[in-house]
Order: structure tokens, then C-alpha cells, then sequence
């Protein structure tokens, strides 16, 4: 099923070398710049998820007079980090970035062989009725479109992890969706699950972009095809797609566990798990491009490099 997209609004982080960071309103191959409203509540993604507590982003947009805004070309702004340009920003300014695991079947089934043992802690936690749930980065260890990923010196198996993340206000209701790569060392996990921290949290191992698409605009979620594809020196290394309908678990209750017992003041973005797994023998490397799609949303692409401690 092919989502409709007609009609959905995107809201984009960008920085402009002589304004600074920027809240944008993403329409066709236009970008409007809504910091430059002077309203508060496009001033920061903090001010904004805090405005929606109380009225509609969408209300918000429509009420801006987009005559008078300045205009990006929005293909002009996707384009790798450098000195001197306009370019996107992932879409987080002060939100923590956690994840669930083991919501597909794939996962499941690729976190057992990746097990060197307890491998039965993966298929319990996938029939279970608590989610697993993890911290996956602060705000500032998080790359945007275009930019770069990481891999572990440490590591000989690592691979990205295309998701839907949603993007969830401080009264954890969900306001948006955008595309997240939860690069991971499986080795590192494989060896010991006491070890996912290290599989999982480190710079550059979080990507996210390149654009959110507000909830309320109508965006149907529930079968979304999440397209994969590895560049290596020219040619398609690797490429899988799955759907969300797939997903064992519903998004409301991944929700509502991440909810339990804690507070996020100015929001969090959750990823919701992968359900694209490269075969076992595949592993990124330094050059490699990561290319994740998901239909409605646009493309994230991300270039790998091997780092240095």
C-alpha cells in the first residue's frame, strides 16, 4: 500500500551560515523559513513540541504569512555538511534519542545467531509483554542527512538499522515521524547482551532526517514500505525493504512504556525497531553509502567512515 502524500506537512532543521539554525516548512522543492516569523514557537524543535501541547502545529503553520519568509530550494539544502552553506540538521535540538529492539521477526531471528550465548533472551523479550526499550544518544552524538556514521576500531560486524523514529512531545503524545539509523556493532552485542551500550552508544552511531512529517496531517504509518540500500565503490552492495505492518507492537504502546516512571521536558524521539537485517557476512565500510527510505517521508543517506579512537 502506498501511503498518500498529498496534503502532509514536513517541518525540517537546517542551518544557514548567516542565521544561524532554522525551523523550516517543507513544501514541494520549497523551504520556508519559519524561524524568521519571529514567533516563538519556531525559534527551536523544543519551543515548537512544547506549542503543540497546547494547539496545532498545523494550525500554527497555516496562521504564519509565508509571503514574507524567506525561501530555500530544499534540494540545495540536502547536500553534505560543509563551511559556508546552507545545509540540513537532524531533526533534534534538545531531545534525548531512545530505541526499542526485537519488534520484527527479522530482528529477533538475527539477534539469536548474532547470540554467542543466553540467545533465548531475544526470543522472550519478542513474545513478551514488556518491550525492550534502550538509550540511544543524546542530541548531540546525532548526525543529519548527509553527514557522516560511524564504525567501531573494536569492531569486525557492523551494520546500519533503517527505522521509523517518531517524534513525541513532552506529553509523549506523537507529533511526527522521520527515518533513523541505529548503526550497531553486532559483535560487540553478540558477545555478551551486557554489552549493548557499547553495541549501540558511541559518536556517530545515530542517524536521523531528513525531514519530519506531522502526525496530524493525516500520515498513515501502519504500512509503510522502509527501503535499505548499501552503495560500495559505485554499485548496490546490499538492498532489503520491509513493512511496518510487520512490527509485532504497536507504536502507542511502545509509547507508553517509554512513558512509565520518566519525563522528557522537551520531548524524545523513539526508534521503533528494525526489520531489515544484512546477511550475516555483510559488515559497512569505511566509503560505504547508506541510503534509507521510507515511503512519504524521503531518503536518508548517510556516508560510512571507519574511526579512529
Amino acid at each position: 500500500m502506498v501511503p498518500c502524500t498529498k496534503g502532509l506537512i514536513k517541518i525540517c532543521r537546517f542551518f544557514d551560515p548567516q542565521q544561524g539554525v532554522r525551523i523550516g516548512l517543507v513544501q514541494g522543492e520549497q523551504v520556508y523559513d519559519l524561524t524568521a516569523s519571529g514567533l516563538p514557537p519556531y525559534q527551536s524543535l523544543s519551543a515548537l513540541w512544547h506549542a503543540s501541547q497546547e494547539v496545532s502545529i498545523m494550525a500554527l503553520v497555516e496562521s504564519v504569512d509565508k509571503t514574507v519568509l524567506p525561501i530555500y530550494v530544499y534540494r540545495e539544502l540536502d547536500r553534505r555538511p560543509q563551511p559556508g552553506v546552507p545545509y540540513l540538521l537532524p531533526p533534534v535540538d534538545r531531545q534525548e534519542v531512545w530505541a526499542a529492539g526485537v519488534t520484527y521477526y527479522q530482528s529477533r531471528d538475527a539477534r539469536v545467531r548474532e547470540a554467542s550465548y543466553h540467545r533465548d533472551v531475544y526470543l522472550r523479550v519478542y513474545n513478551a509483554s514488556r518491550p525492550e526499550l534502550f538509550f540511544k544518544s543524546t542530541p548531540e552524538k546525532v548526525v543529519g542527512p548527509n553527514d557522516w556514521i560511524g564504525i567501531r576500531g573494536d569492531s569486525a560486524w557492523s551494520v546500519p538499522e533503517p527505522e521509523l523514529a517518531l517524534a513525541i512531545n513532552p506529553a509523549m503524545q506523537i507529533i511526527g515521524y522521520t527515518i533513523g539509523n541505529d548503526v550497531s556493532s553486532r559483535d560487540i552485542e553478540g558477545e555478551n547482551p551486557l554489552y549493548l551500550p557499547q553495541a549501540k552508544i558511541y559518536r556517530h552511531a545515530c542517524a536521523l532526517g531528513p525531514v519530519i512529517v506531522l502526525a496530524e496531517s493525516g500520515f498513515d504509518v501502519r504500512d509503510l514500505t522502509i527501503r535499505l540500500r548499501i552503495i560500495r565503490d559505485n554499485n548496490v552492495y546490499f538492498a532489503g525493504e520491509v513493512s511496518t505492518r510487520q512490527m509485532r507492537r504497536g507504536l502507542e504502546e511502545l509509547v507508553s512504556y517509554l512513558a512509565r516512571y520518566n519525563d522528557f521536558p522537551n520531548g524524545v524521539v523513539l526508534l521503533t525497531g528494525t526489520g531489515i537485517v544484512p546477511h550475516d557476512d555483510m559488515t559497512l565500510k569505511d566509503g560505504d553509502l547508506v541510503e534509507i527510505e521510507i515511503e512519504g517521508i524521503g531518503t536518508l543517506k548517510n556516508w560510512v567512515k571507519a574511526m579512529e579512537e
